[in-house]
Parts: structure tokens; C-alpha cells; sequence
């Protein structure tokens, strides 16, 4: 049972399968057969889920549950379909966008940001041409 947490939350595997009534195991199980199910891991493989993915794996469990679809019946909605129309508008979008737009960068660290762009251009860059150089004398 998850007490305590917003609805906007990250939520742990073990939460999300408390939420829905469903086993841990079916969850990975699901996530083999949706690619669209892609909980963020950190090290050690733990699974977080954001709002989304708790949405999508409620409508998938809904399709199989409820509406008695096969695993392929529930692919073949989500792909004619498509996510938005299944989950809403509000799905898929930026999830950070919303806080990202609330900083408020000095010129500064602007400028900071902008010249680490451009050194990161550059070192990838350079190492798109090692890897062809590379390449050219395999």
C-alpha cells in the first residue's frame, strides 16, 4: 500500500504491483511483452516506475483482466491505437519539462551550460572520427 507519496511520485515495482493486485513477477513479465512499459533502473536493476508507466500497466492489466484480451490482443490495441488515445493526452509528456522551465539560470551558468554543450559536441566529434579511423584500418 503506498501511504504518503504524490501522485506524481516514482513508484518501486513492489508498489506498483500492490497498487494493481498483480504479482512483482507479472510485472516483468509485461514489461518483456510492452516495450512501451520502460520503468527507469538504477543500479542494482531496481525498477521505478513514474505516473505513466503505473497508467499503462492499469490499462494493460485492465484489457487482460477486465476485458479477457490476450497479451497479443492488448499489442495490437496499443498499436493501432496508439498511447495518447489509450492513456490520454497527458501521457508521454516531458516529465521534467515542468520543473526545468521553473529555473531561472544567472547569465553566468547560462553561459557555463552553452560552452559544456559545445565541448561535448566536439569530444563526440572527435570520437566519431577514432571510430573511423578505426574502422578504416580493420
Amino acid at each position: 500500500m503506498v501511504v504518503n507519496k504524490s501522485k506524481d511520485a516514482f513508484r518501486t515495482i513492489a508498489e506498483v504491483a500492490d497498487e494493481l493486485g498483480v504479482a512483482t513477477h507479472v510485472l516483468r513479465f509485461w514489461e518483456t511483452k510492452f516495450p512501451q512499459i520502460q520503468p527507469m533502473k538504477r543500479s542494482g536493476g531496481r525498477r521505478y516506475y513514474r505516473p505513466d508507466d503505473v497508467e499503462l500497466v492499469r490499462k494493460i492489466k485492465f484489457y487482460l483482466y477486465d476485458k479477457r484480451y490476450t497479451i497479443e490482443g492488448v499489442q495490437k490495441v496499443i498499436k493501432e491505437k496508439g498511447l495518447k488515445t489509450i492513456l490520454g493526452e497527458e501521457i508521454q509528456k516531458d516529465f521534467f519539462a515542468e520543473s526545468l522551465e521553473q529555473i531561472d539560470l544567472s547569465e553566468r551558468n547560462r553561459q557555463l551550460l552553452k560552452d559544456i554543450n559545445i565541448e561535448l559536441k566536439a569530444l563526440s566529434e572527435s570520437i566519431a572520427n577514432t571510430l573511423d579511423e578505426i574502422k578504416k584500418k580493420a
